[in-house]
């Protein structure tokens, strides 16, 4: 069965997407989040990792999208999550509308039951499009921020607590760790290959700046770090505490273990991603981080 062809205005042509055009989605990326924020935080590590998504077939599951000139202007991908992008200077011509009807009959062929799409809160035209086509919202997530302009102090350690950084042997356990944590909330584990992709193995991945909490020789707590070229602040891809040993400290000591190391290397800030399901938003709060700006997870169930 052929993949739908995304409904385009004159001049645009598409095509599935390929890992040469990593570069050009990562510059479309970057020129949207600049026009929010007034900054960019993607990295093409993160778009090469949705590509390898398990399920995932580039050849029906993705779309670029060329103007007549030839340039890169916009994408798409679904695969029960889905993403699309416009750049700045060709909105308003209907290839948002497009995408997002391409992304809804690709998953309805596909047989998918639901479709999920997390979109700025301050990209009001997108947020409207989205519930006009039926899309309701899931979650919320923030972005908070962390300010760094003195070295920040690190609490003393729990009794029976070691904390190291980041080991290339410690993939495998971190890896656990983070889904066993998150299957409160998530939709389904990742594999190892998914998640390393995500997380260790991106090329921004910071292992000196992840700390590792260890009871004994048992990890039970990571944050996991990444630096963010071209800014002046770190992140924090996953931010990960065993259930059994939750309530002693463990994720503000971790937390507070990468700031430090983050600000011994320049930088004075550093953020991380947080969404409802969790319900992390207060710890973070209470170690000292902001809310920057937020987005809105929606869902549209397809009734397959």
């Amino acid at each position: 069965m052929l993949s739908p062809v995304p409904l385009l205005p004159p001049g645009y042509r598409s095509r599935p997407t390929t890992t040469g055009d990593i570069p050009a989605i990562h510059a479309l990326v970057t020129d949207c989040e600049r026009l929010l924020y007034g900054r960019s935080r993607s990295d093409a590590g993160a778009i090469a990792a949705d590509l390898t998504r398990p399920g995932l077939v580039p050849e029906s599951d993705t779309v670029v999208v060329h103007d007549p000139a030839g340039r890169l202007v916009a994408r798409a991908w679904v695969d029960r999550r889905s993403e699309v992008d416009v750049h700045p200077e060709h909105r308003g011509r209907g290839l948002g509308s497009a995408l997002l009807d391409w992304t809804l009959a690709r998953a309805r062929q596909a047989g998918t039951d639901r479709v999920v799409q997390t979109v700025p809160d301050a990209d009001t035209e997108a947020v409207a499009l989205l519930r006009a086509h039926g899309y309701a919202p899931l979650v919320t997530a923030w972005l908070l921020e962390f300010a760094m302009s003195a070295e920040p102090e690190v609490p003393d350690l729990p009794a029976g607590i070691t904390v190291r950084p980041f080991a290339a042997a410690d993939g495998p356990a971190a890896h656990v760790l983070v889904q066993d944590a998150f299957d409160e909330w998530q939709e389904r584990r990742q594999g190892y290959e998914e998640w390393a992709a995500h997380t260790v193995r991106r090329p921004t991945f910071a292992p000196q700046r992840s700390a590792l909490a260890f009871a004994g020789d048992h990890l039970v707590g990571a944050a996991l770090a990444l630096d963010d070229p071209g800014t002046d602040e770190g992140y924090l891809e996953q931010v990960a505490v065993r259930r059994d040993h939750r309530g002693r400290g463990i994720a503000r000591l971790l937390l507070r273990h990468s700031f430090r190391a983050f600000h011994r290397t320049g930088l004075r800030s550093c953020t991380l991603w947080t969404h409802s399901d969790t319900g992390a938003l207060d710890l973070y709060l209470r170690v000292g981080m902001t809310v920057r700006h937020s987005s809105t997870v929606f869902r549209k169930d397809l009734g397959v």
